[in-house]
């Protein structure tokens, strides 16, 4: 199947015209040509080869995405009663201060129900105390937006499935946090309360196409 023309054609992300073969439609993905928006786009893939405190991907590409997608795998503590949390970078410098806001509902499998919030934390929390055990892994995804706009605001919504360290229950947490600064953040980073991720886990940030 060869391809048709219409008009004026033009083969470039946001401005394809035409009636283009299954073939062509591949070359101009691969070219990065083709309009698909909202598909991921992988950014970095961080897997643990040792024992560490955090994982920071320093490379977001805030210029290009305004939205981000990062999710997490197999993620196991050091020791018992420690959770996986997350701070932002503004222009390179980690943002410590008790500046952060959150607000996340918690389920169980024994059918209880819980919150985790603040107005005044030094993080984004994600989860809850997770046991040490391979087979207790903590597993979650986090949408950041506006990063790297200095305009506005950087929000997240997050969803995580963990075992809870006390009674050893499924638990799930679910909801959203905030930097309410402006200012722009060009690093995330995925750190232990206390002592370290242990190797193994895996972390990947995508971007988000989307028209500009």
């Amino acid at each position: 199947m060869s391809y048709i023309p219409k008009d004026a054609v033009t083969q470039s992300f946001r401005s394809n015209k035409g009636v283009l073969s299954p073939n062509q439609i591949i070359e101009l993905d691969n070219e990065d040509k083709f309009t698909k928006y909202g598909q991921l786009e992988l950014i970095e893939t961080v897997t643990l080869g040792s024992d560490t405190a955090n994982i920071i991907f320093d490379e977001i590409q805030a210029d290009k995405y305004n939205v981000h997608f990062l999710t997490y795998n197999n993620c196991i503590m050091d020791s018992s009663g420690n959770r996986i949390k997350l701070r932002f970078f503004e222009s390179g410098v980690e943002e410590t201060a008790s500046v952060y806001q959150y607000g996340l509902q918690g389920c169980a499998s024994s059918g209880s129900f819980t919150e985790a919030k603040s107005t005044g934390a030094d993080h984004i929390h994600l989860g809850a105390n997770t046991q040490v055990s391979g087979e207790w892994a903590d597993n979650g995804y986090i949408y950041i937006y506006n990063a790297g706009n200095s305009t506005k605001y950087t929000f997240t919504t997050q969803h995580l499935i963990t075992m809870y360290s006390v009674g050893g229950h499924v638990r799930s947490f679910f909801g959203g946090g905030a930097l309410p600064q402006n200012s722009n953040v060009d690093q995330i980073k995925l750190y232990a309360s206390n002592g370290n991720i242990e190797l193994g886990m895996s972390a990947s940030l995508y971007g988000i196409k989307e028209y500009s």
